[in-house]
Parts: C-alpha cells; structure tokens; sequence
C-alpha cells in the first residue's frame, strides 16, 4: 500500500507519544487537533521502544479507517492495526479452537421476536417501530446487560430522552430473550452487538499470556462501554492502554464515566488547538457544539480557534430536492481537479444516485469497508457521515441538509426528538469537520434546525 506522509507530532503532541507505558491513560481533542497523528506515533513507539515496548495492538471502529491508517504510516514491527471486530473474533477463535459464526440477520430476527411479543401484549410500547426496539437491544449489549434483572433496575439508562417504565423494559426483554432463543436456533451465539461481551467473560477467566502488552485506541468515543472494559482486560499488568478520542463527535458512545468503563485512569490529557479545520469552519463546528440539543454530560474539550483562514461555509439554495445531489456533483466535479473532495450524506441510499452523477474523468471513491488501500492525490470521495469518521479532505460537501431531512424522520419515531436530535447533531458534526478549508451545504428549504439559523454571519448564502 503506497502511504502518505505521517505529520511529526508538535509541542504536546509529542509528550503524548511518550507518555508512561503503563496503566490507562485517556487523550481528549477536538476535531482537527491530531488525535490519529498522535494514535499511530504512540503505536509505533511502544512497539519498539527498547525495554517497555512489546507486541501493541492499534485499535479502531471501522475498516475503513484501519485502511487509511495504515496508509499514514501504522506500520512497524511488533504492530497490529485491526477494527475491533477482527480483534474480537480473533480472540474469541483463539480461545475456543475454531471459527466463530456470527449472526448476520439480527434485524430480521428482532422482527420475528418483535411480532411475536406484539401478539401477547397490551403494552402501548410494544407498537414502537423496529428501530426503537434495534437500538434498545444495541445499548443492552453495548453496556453488557444480559439478564432481566440488570436491565430493570440495575444499568442507568442514558441516552434516550424519556426513560422506560418498569413494565415496558419487561416487554423489551421479552422481545431480547425471544431473539436470544431465535438466535441459538441458526446455530450461531453471538452477533456483532455483543461479541465484546464474550471477548470479556472469556477474558476474565483466561490465565494464558496476553498477546498484546499494549493497545492503542483510535477515535475511541465511538466504542461501547463493553468494548474497552474487554480491552482493559487484554493487557497485562505491566502493560498499558492508551485512548485516544472526542466526545463532541460520539455516535456509538455511552456518555459514561472512566471507572465504569473498566478504566482507572493514570493520565489524562487534554488538546484544544484545531490543526485541520480553517477558521471559518470552526467558528461553524463550535457553533453547532454550543446549541441546547447538543449539550451533555460528556467531556467536551472546548476548542480554540485555529489561525488557518478560509472562505466562511457556503449555504447554497437548491430549486428542489431532486436537483441537490446533481448540484453536489457537480461542485464535486469542478473542486476535483486538484483536491481531495468529500460529498457526504447522511445515509447511503443516494450513493448510487450521486456516482451517476460524477465526471468520469476523475477518481472517485465510495468511502466503506471493502475499501482496501487509501487513493492518493485528487478525486472525489463519497459516502455516510459516519463512514467518513477520522478523516480530512480538502472540501466537502453536503446536500440535503434541510430541516425536514435531519434530524431524520425515523429517528425521531424510534428515539423522540430531542434524543434524535442529539444524535443527529453529531453525525452532522462529524462531515462538518471533515472540511480542511472549504464547506459547501446544500438545502432546498429551511435549514436543518441542528445548524445555526442561517442569517447568521457564520455563512455565505448563493442561490444555486
């Protein structure tokens, strides 16, 4: 795989790199302000430091940031670079001598459990949609939560905006046991939502040698409270883990503390400064950080306002819906030349519409996980909010950023809206601060409630 060149880490930076090579240590920073830079650089380094390093594991959520970090250079003897569900499945088919199946049809089992429950219930919570009851189950699994008893008066549940009363987390259980039950019979016992919680019961009880002496976690906010209380676990004691993340862009998180996470922390560092982003877009991201839905208990690390200058965002009015990823194209096709240009969306069903759309005369990428190496130089990048998580372009691009697209309708029917806001808030602030120097935001009508108004002085309006 051809690489790019990984930046020297700067001032603190560096300190970070260096850090003690034993215990839990916790690094925070905004967006832009080098967190992956500094991931591969303490990978590398406790891979090879003389008398403290040893085999080290760099850890991050999907496959296609494990590519790209790959291409910046997370290369070196004794280092690992996998998504935590390859380390996972790994282990787990270390442990017990063969391959290990997971469940791939989750959604439709949950349904069928779903439709059964349904029938037996006069519980108005039963009539919730398929993804009230998908993500109930996600955030079981995420906070290790296998038995009844847990579930209704043990783990607090944070994160959905009106809490669950007694009688309809029991009806919610009904449907878990009854996927469980489902599940065994497909032969398979485990899927991609609880996998973690294996990896640590098998943990707990393992006395063999730990294969990694220290792991590494890139854009961490993003992994359950299960995932890293495992990865606490995989290290020995004289070994460290290292956790690298921002919990202004959390999308899978758990708003928990340290020491619930399995975490004693030994060092925590804080970064502030904005090394990626213009000024422009951070004035845009801190903005979007600052309004009511986005607010929480998390630790948020306020940023301070890079010296790099731009062109403020551009808003730009769309006759109608059906013309705004023709117009997103087409500024794509224009910018790619010469930069590295992201259409981001918020899901995938217009991916195929938009690659309809791009100039055949330049590169273009679809951003998910069967993205094998990282393209170098120019082209057109294109994908979900999320699948663009931990990486930088040029420009970006969003269409359909209109108020009746996000938050998105489904979304606020399975979760309410001031919990879909919140979560949407973040997707959005994920693709805001993909953008280097240029921003480009398409809507056809009202601007998305989860973004500044749009007379403010945070953008340049044009009609299209």
């Amino acid at each position: 795989m051809v690489g790019v060149d990984l930046p020297e880490p700067q001032g603190q930076q560096r300190e970070v790199v260096y850090l003690t090579a034993q215990g839990h240590l916790v690094v925070l920073g905004t967006a832009g302000s080098g967190k992956t830079t500094m991931a591969v650089h303490r990978a590398r380094y406790l891979a090879g430091a003389p008398g403290i390093g040893g085999p080290t594991l760099l850890l991050t959520f999907n496959q296609a940031l494990v590519t790209y970090l790959k291409s910046v250079g997370a290369r070196a003897p004794g280092l690992t670079v996998e998504s935590y569900h390859k380390f996972a499945l790994g282990y787990l088919s270390s442990v017990t001598g063969g391959p290990i199946w997971v469940c791939q049809n989750k959604d439709k089992l949950v349904k069928q459990a779903l439709e059964e429950v349904r029938a037996s219930t006069r519980r108005a919570v039963a009539a919730q949609p398929l993804g009230f009851f998908l993500d109930e189950l996600h955030w079981m699994a995420g906070h290790g939560v296998t038995t009844e008893e847990l579930y209704l008066n043990g783990v607090p549940r944070i994160g959905r905006g009106r809490a669950l009363a007694p009688d309809d987390r029991a009806v919610v259980y009904q449907v878990y046991r009854r996927y469980l039950e489902l599940r065994a019979k497909t032969g398979r016992n485990l899927d991609w939502d609880d996998a973690a919680s294996h990896v640590l019961a098998y943990l707990k009880v393992d006395a063999q040698a730990r294969r990694y002496r220290h792991i590494v976690i890139d854009e961490g906010q993003d992994f359950t409270p299960e995932m890293i209380r495992s990865l606490a676990a995989a290290i020995p004691r004289n070994g460290s883990l290292t956790f690298f993340g921002d919990y202004a862009q959390q999308i899978y998180g758990s708003r928990m503390s340290w020491r619930s996470l399995g975490l004693s922390v030994s060092s925590r560092v804080e970064f502030a400064q904005n090394y990626r982003n213009s000024r422009q877009i951070a004035r845009l991201a801190q903005a979007m950080s600052e309004m009511p839905h986005f607010r929480d208990e998390v630790d948020l690390v306020a940023p301070r306002t890079p010296t790099a200058d731009g062109p403020l965002p551009t808003l730009v009015t769309v006759a109608s819906k059906t013309e705004q990823l023709r117009q997103a194209a087409a500024y794509a096709n224009g910018l790619a030349a010469d930069r590295r240009v992201a259409v981001l969306m918020r899901t995938r069903a217009q991916e195929s519409e938009l690659r309809g759309y791009l100039d055949r005369r330049h590169k273009h990428y679809r951003i998910h996980r069967e993205l094998r190496s990282w393209p170098q130089g120019p082209g057109v990048f294109y994908g979900t909010y999320s699948a663009a998580k931990g990486l930088e372009f040029d420009s970006v691009i969003l269409p359909h950023c209109d108020a009746d697209e996000l938050p998105k309708s489904s979304e606020i029917v399975a979760h309410g809206l001031e919990e879909a806001m919140s979560r949407e808030a973040r997707q959005l602030y994920v693709a805001v601060t993909r953008a280097r120097s240029e921003l480009i935001i398409l809507r056809s009508g009202q601007l998305t409630t989860l973004m500044p108004d749009a007379m403010s002085d945070l953008f340049y309006s044009l009609a299209s």
